[in-house]
């Protein structure tokens, strides 16, 4: 007898199988990164297709099967549809997803990461926010998913000799784990220049103040630092990120 499970989830990537099957990536709230066979899903008929669409929080039930997990229900919760009319939108979503189903490699469990995939989502779904603040909401995401993996950046005294920073020449080098001073820059001779104002941003993200975030201006050289800064966090883990 086959054991029935559920759980809420977020499907991260779908790959056509056959002739109308698809195997689903699916982050669940309760059992972390799952791969769940969703069999003759892509038949007009199906019934579960609507649950298992990308951007949408859906309650699922799977058996496991002697290969994959099989899915037999899903039911739509929320669809995120403002994330779903916009472009923008869905390349930032699409880049949150990939990022999680990269780092993530198996069945485990975190609730914290699964309650900020849920948060940012919903954050990216308002509608009529701006391109700056989906950005903002990117960023929110991508600093704090790597801290909640344990690589949360040193973003008040240097990495290397633990001096408290001023606000003058900063430099973020993440092999050393954070901001550096000018001093262990030249030693190290690695490293990109961040402004104090970039510094201030990752402070605000890091502190969860999200209603900040969504209040700030934020410039587009201050935008571009911190783009190059979480490209040269994921160079290190051998990751390309895609602009956003």
């Amino acid at each position: 007898m086959f054991v029935h499970y559920r759980s809420q989830g977020i499907v991260l990537k779908k790959v056509d199988r056959k002739e109308a099957d698809q195997l689903f990536t699916i982050y669940t709230k309760d059992f972390g990164k799952l791969k769940v066979l969703g069999r003759g899903i892509r038949k007009i008929s199906s019934k579960l297709r609507s649950g298992m669409e990308m951007f949408c929080l859906s309650e699922i039930g799977f058996i496991q099967g002697k290969t994959y997990k099989t899915l037999t229900d899903a039911v739509l919760i929320e669809k995120f549809q403002n994330i779903n009319k916009d472009l923008e939108k869905i390349n930032i979503a699409n880049n949150i997803l990939e990022i999680l189903n990269t780092f993530i490699r198996g069945e485990e469990l975190q609730e914290d990461i699964w309650n900020l995939l849920v948060r940012t989502l919903k954050q990216l779904d308002i509608k009529n926010i701006d391109i700056q603040k989906q950005r903002l909401i990117y960023h929110y995401f991508f600093w704090n998913f790597l801290s909640l993996l344990g690589y949360k950046p040193e973003l008040y005294r240097c990495a290397t000799c633990q001096k408290r920073l001023s606000p003058e020449k900063l430099f973020f080098n993440q092999i050393e784990g954070g901001i550096i001073c000018q001093g262990c820059f030249l030693k190290k001779k690695s490293g990109r220049v961040i402004s104090s104002d970039a510094v201030k941003i990752l402070r605000i993200i890091l502190n969860k103040k999200e209603k900040i975030i969504l209040r700030l201006k934020v410039e587009n050289n201050l935008f571009s630092s911190l783009e190059d800064i979480s490209k040269d966090c994921l160079r290190t883990f051998n990751i390309e990120e895609k602009s956003i």
